[in-house]
């Protein structure tokens, strides 16, 4: 049986164990994902979800999410960071993450730029 477009229980179970605003975050962030990579398995990788871009793609071939009282944390490696910087000027960086508080809408258009931009990354 195939891994692709695989959705996860244990990712399910993450989300619905989140806060009303955390949950809604997530899901979506989630959604956000599989719009732009609608090939992608779910996994659970370091106790947060984790979607393989490439099928058994490690770490580096992962983009993650995770939830938090205030914000959701979203991964998607440090190269997409640096990439599109300016355009997360207004959230709080780390080197390959980006924090999108619970009190401001999720920029899914940029979102779903940023995995499209890791798939392509991926692909060369």
């Amino acid at each position: 049986m195939s891994k692709k477009n695989t959705m996860s229980q244990e990712v399910d179970a993450y989300v619905s164990a989140q806060s009303p605003a955390t949950r809604r975050a997530l899901e979506e962030l989630r959604s956000c994902i599989w719009q732009a990579a609608p090939n992608v398995s779910e996994l659970m990788n370091y106790n947060i979800p984790a979607f393989s871009l490439v099928e058994g793609g490690k770490r580096d071939q992962q983009v993650m999410i995770a939830g938090y009282l205030k914000h959701v944390g979203f991964y998607p490696h440090p190269d997409v960071i640096e990439a599109f910087a300016d355009q997360l000027a207004e959230y709080k960086l780390a080197k390959g993450s980006v924090q999108f508080p619970l009190n401001k809408p999720i920029p899914k258009e940029l979102v779903m730029k940023m995995v499209k931009y890791r798939l392509s990354q991926l692909r060369k």
